[in-house]
């Protein structure tokens, strides 16, 4: 069945106050209108509350055509990962996709989520883990999960990074850090994501909570991971309003058309104010130029019929940790 979304472009408001995202530290991105999707593919996934359960849907980039949709049992969303609104859960080999229960609380006492094969949109392993969690990267290969693991009870931005193996749904032993690093703690707010080209790094700039900005570098391939400081802000800046992404052998922090500065992604060396020849394109919301937050609300018209003509109920593996 294809619907062509933008015959329902009216209909947007309808959706408008619907929220389902991810929570602390990124605080309420409504990721059912961005969905998520990776360079390349032909496609873009999105999660819409159903009821009691979720309504996943597939839609091609070109001319927004629905692909396929299934319902999910349960309140699940997209994962937010920054607070551009940069979305993440789909592997790079466009396979593997995760989905996470949304934030009701902090600290919650339990955090879920299901592993979709992105092809079917059918669910492999649901699983649930014990602590607060917040989906933060997955592997290319759409065998590691990374995840934040919020620290302290009175400190929303007090956080480590933890693997998961997604195939036996275990998380695994220890903390990935900079080994440079190990005996400073990890807080501050993800202000903006950027990746590489073919999904092994994940750049996430914060706001450095009290301290100056700083930007976590993670491969996902080998579970390491960099943090690089950065100068603080030129007078007047806010760090909101900074733009930041992958150019080539650099990442770049903007603010408008005067670079701040620039890190070598080999070297990691920072250099203050580097000229750049052209602003980076924002790795968050619609990198390909088309609506999909029509597309999303259109999405949303399928919810009522597919309470009725998908199958639900069916039981599916789970793992609890």
């Amino acid at each position: 069945m294809r619907l062509h979304l933008l015959a329902a472009v009216g209909l947007t408001a309808a959706t408008a106050s619907v929220a389902h995202a991810d929570g602390l530290p990124v605080g309420y991105v409504d990721t059912t209108r961005t969905g998520v999707s990776v360079p390349g593919a032909s496609e873009r996934y999105f999660a819409i509350p159903a009821g009691r359960d979720t309504l996943v849907t597939s839609v091609y980039r070109d001319g927004g055509l629905l692909q396929r949709y299934d319902t999910l049992p349960g309140a699940f969303t997209i994962p937010a990962v920054a607070q551009d609104g940069t979305t993440t859960g789909l592997s790079a080999n466009g396979r593997t996709l995760v989905l996470v229960r949304p934030r009701i609380a902090y600290l919650q006492r339990r955090t879920r989520l299901a592993v979709l094969d992105a092809a079917t949109l059918r669910t492999r392993l649901t699983i649930t883990l014990r602590g607060d969690f917040s989906v933060d990267a997955i592997s290319p290969d759409g065998r590691l999960l990374y995840l934040i693991q919020y620290t302290s009870p009175r400190d929303p931005w007090a956080y480590a990074v933890r693997s998961l193996n997604l195939r036996s749904g275990r998380l695994d032993r220890g903390e990935i850090v900079d080994p440079r690093e190990r005996d400073e703690a990890m807080r501050g707010l993800p202000m903006s994501r950027a990746s590489s080209p073919d999904g092994r790094w994940a750049y996430t700039l914060y706001d450095g909570g009290e301290g100056h900005p700083f930007v976590h570098a993670l491969d996902t391939k080998a579970r390491t991971a960099r943090c690089v400081d950065l100068p603080a802000l030129p007078h007047g800046v806010d760090i909101a309003g900074v733009s930041f992404g992958v150019r080539g052998p650099q990442l770049q922090i903007r603010s408008g058309t005067r670079s701040i500065a620039s890190i070598d992604r080999r070297t990691f060396a920072v250099s203050r104010g580097a000229p750049a020849r052209a602003a980076p394109a924002s790795p968050g919301g619609s990198p390909d130029g088309f609506p999909w937050a029509p597309a999303a609300a259109a999405a949303a018209l399928l919810t009522a019929a597919a309470t009725f003509v998908l199958r639900r109920g069916t039981r599916r593996p789970s793992a609890t940790y």
